[in-house]
């Protein structure tokens, strides 16, 4: 009997401007799999639903068998009590980015945001060897949460957390405080003053949100430089933000640079079982062939 061909794809409402599908596909390409890849748009209200339907057809014989979802927003909270188990980050963190389908049906959730941060900075020339220093984090949500934990991972001993709502800044001072890193929260309008002295800032609102903040922002002080800006909305991409920051001197990472990292490792989640008995394949090519795929630079 043929097996059915492995598939996967990256669940979120609105999904239609998503680039997962493309960074995935560039990856199995590279990879030589065959892996089929698709966005699904679902609501709130239809993501129990479709978890159901998933289930049900890995347990049928000559069904498509699932090996992964990329989650986006609004379902990287809601998808944590479908799984069967979770990695320790998702226990600490609470939101999950991805999903890993085991042959026996068991759903397992991952989250690689952390890693797509880290790395996008990176990348920007963040060096994590050297230590201390904050971390600014712009937003509340799920991300957020990624955003405090990649501190860490950063070389970094505190974060700065601004929200419209500082009050409601607890439960990331408490995940803070877990991962040994000190924390304060204040307005969203302290960004101008605030980012000079971070060693990157890290905006992880919605689209456009960030907007209204561009009017106060002015350029530092004559000693002064602003950190690198990594911006996880790409579309559209430059922000109003990130030309701003730009115009003032300070570096800008586009969030598809995350998006990229985060997707290198939801790869070899999904991929493990696949390819197990064979080497080990050569990541830097892949992302390489990855960021080509959407217009990102060589590295």
């Amino acid at each position: 009997m043929s097996l059915s061909r492995p598939r996967a794809g990256v669940l979120g409402h609105p999904i239609a401007h998503s680039k997962s599908p493309v960074l995935h596909r560039a990856a199995y390409q590279a990879l030589g799999l065959d892996i089929a890849y698709d966005a699904h748009d679902l609501s709130p209200e239809q993501l129990d639903g479709f978890v159901g339907e998933i289930r049900a057809g890995q347990a049928a014989r000559g069904a498509d068998r699932w090996v992964g979802f990329s989650v986006t927003m609004p379902h990287k909270a809601a998808m944590v009590p479908q799984m069967d188990q979770v990695s320790e980050r998702v226990h600490l963190l609470g939101v999950l980015n991805t999903v890993v389908w085991d042959r026996d049906g068991t759903a397992t959730g991952h989250n690689t945001d952390v890693d797509g941060i880290v790395r996008a900075l990176e990348f920007a020339g963040h060096d994590p060897l050297q230590r201390g220093g904050t971390l600014t984090v712009v937003g509340g949500g799920g991300t957020a949460a990624a955003a405090v934990a990649a501190a860490r991972g950063l070389g970094l001993d505190a974060v700065q957390l601004l929200l419209r709502s500082p009050e409601k800044a607890a439960d990331l001072i408490r995940l803070a405080a877990q991962l040994e890193l000190q924390a304060t929260a204040h307005p969203l309008e302290e960004l101008n003053a605030r980012a000079p002295s971070s060693r990157a800032v890290i905006v992880t609102l919605p689209p456009q949100a960030a907007d209204p903040l561009v009017a106060a922002l002015t350029p530092p002080a004559s000693d002064g430089v602003l950190p690198p800006l990594l911006d996880v909305a790409y579309d559209p991409w430059p922000s109003a933000l990130a030309l701003a920051w730009e115009s003032h001197g300070g570096r800008v990472v586009s969030g598809l640079e995350m998006l990229l990292y985060q997707a290198v490792e939801q790869v070899r989640l999904f991929t493990e079982q696949l390819r197990r008995g064979d080497a080990e394949p050569d990541w830097a090519a892949v992302t390489a062939h990855m960021a080509g795929a959407v217009g990102l630079p060589p590295r």
